[in-house]
């Protein structure tokens, strides 16, 4: 797959992940303007995760059944585009959550799009692909809170999800003119088929371990972002929605600092990276932690998480895909039912803990989150490797993690090669 085709992939997702969340940069006025308490604007957020957990068990696995994936994709980003337009003109708090939720459902374009460019893809450059595509998923996040905050500012919250729309109608069409059918490389199956086959994913210890994983690290990554804006907005620093949205770089920087965790993943270094990366994110939260006295260390802070964040989430989707070709749609949409739910967790829980104990307790939960993750990574580590009944579709341990990650490289690209 050509460079352009791999940015064009990852502007559909970043597009559709910001329609999710765009909000956290802006929940105090958008709270206000809806009569939302701040006590309760990290509801905001969670409503369209909620959404996005729904549209994950029952929308991604459409992209095992359908022959061609990129009308899927087109679909998607449509009414995605349909859910930012009813935000945008709701006149109460009920009309915004639907449309937000209706978004926030369709927003799972973002898997269907990250198992067509693993389908596409040579198996070794699957790893690179998945993180240039994931990359779009990141600067959607960050990358968007300057962009929506800045417009916020100019011409309320409102704008930013009319701009978002449009944004997604034009990739919509974009979609079915500039990529390519993914032609015979895999047989559909059916819906049905593939419910039970997500369904059949959960009694997996490689997937349940990669997806708790994810829930933990999500929870940690939502306590962040969703309380920031609350915490920046109010004493000592009183900053205004673009200010706040200048943060967001700073997280797009230590994310796209992470770009190469693709190509550690292609080596066969994904497991042994994630460790490492989840210890830095504990480690990030100290930093974070000052945020009441040093907006310096706030950004070191964020440039760590993120880069921490990113690198374990495409480790996580390249072992995933390797270990099951024969479905990426439901294996990724299975384990982004964790992200989901650990995403809601950490905006719903920030939030509340942030308007009664102060952003101190917030950084300690965040912690805490990225505590149980690297707690998760490393019982399984220390677990014995798979054996050989297992079969193909299953791997148990990490060293079952990497050398099937292994074994999917041609032998000169293998961490073993001799020259």
């Amino acid at each position: 797959m050509d460079v352009w085709r791999r940015l064009l992939l990852a502007t559909v997702c970043g597009v559709a992940v910001a329609s999710i969340y765009s909000a956290q940069t802006v929940l105090p006025p958008m709270g206000d303007s809806l009569g939302v308490s701040a006590e309760h604007a990290g509801w905001i957020v969670s409503t369209g995760q909620f959404g996005y957990l729904v549209g994950l068990v029952l929308l991604v696995p459409l992209g095992d059944v359908v022959a061609d994936r990129r009308r899927l994709i087109a679909v998607h980003m449509t009414v995605t585009a349909a859910g930012l337009f009813v935000t945008a003109a709701a006149p109460a708090a009920w009309t915004a959550f639907a449309g937000l939720a209706l978004a926030g459902m369709f927003a799972v374009v973002v898997q269907t799009t990250v198992a067509y460019a693993a389908t596409v893809s040579p198996p070794a450059e699957r790893g690179r692909t998945i993180g240039v595509v994931t990359s779009g998923v990141v600067v959607g996040i960050l990358g968007a809170r300057f962009v929506t905050g800045v417009l916020a500012q100019a011409w309320g919250w409102r704008s930013m999800y009319v701009v978002l729309g449009a944004l997604a109608l034009v990739l919509a069409a974009l979609v079915l003119r500039a990529l390519p059918p993914e032609g015979d490389t895999r047989r559909p199956a059916g819906y049905r088929q593939a419910l039970v086959s997500l369904g059949g994913l959960f009694g997996e210890r490689l997937f349940l371990t990669r997806g708790l994983i994810a829930f933990f690290l999500f929870a940690s990554f939502g306590t962040l972002w969703s309380g920031l804006s609350l915490a920046l907005a109010d004493a000592p620093w009183h900053l205004s929605e673009s200010q706040i949205g200048l943060f967001g770089i700073a997280g797009l920087a230590g994310a796209l600092g992470a770009a190469r965790s693709g190509r550690w993943a292609d080596a066969g270094r994904a497991v042994r990276v994630s460790g490492l990366a989840l210890a830095l994110l504990i480690v990030s939260w100290t930093a974070t932690a000052q945020l009441s006295w040093s907006l310096w260390l706030l950004a070191v802070g964020i440039v760590a998480l993120d880069f921490a964040v990113q690198v374990v989430h495409v480790s996580n989707q390249h072992v995933l895909t390797t270990a099951h070709p024969e479905r990426t749609s439901s294996v990724i949409g299975g384990h982004m039912v964790f992200y989901s739910l650990g995403s809601a967790l950490g905006a719903a829980a920030t939030t509340s803990v942030l308007s009664s104990h102060g952003w101190g307790a917030s950084s300690l939960l965040g912690a805490a989150f990225a505590t149980c993750a690297l707690i998760v990574w490393a019982t399984d580590a220390r677990r014995p490797a798979a054996s050989p009944r297992h079969g193909a579709g299953t791997t148990d341990g990490h060293r079952g993690e990497e050398r099937r990650s292994d074994d999917a490289l041609p032998p000169r690209l293998r961490p073993d090669a001799r020259p």
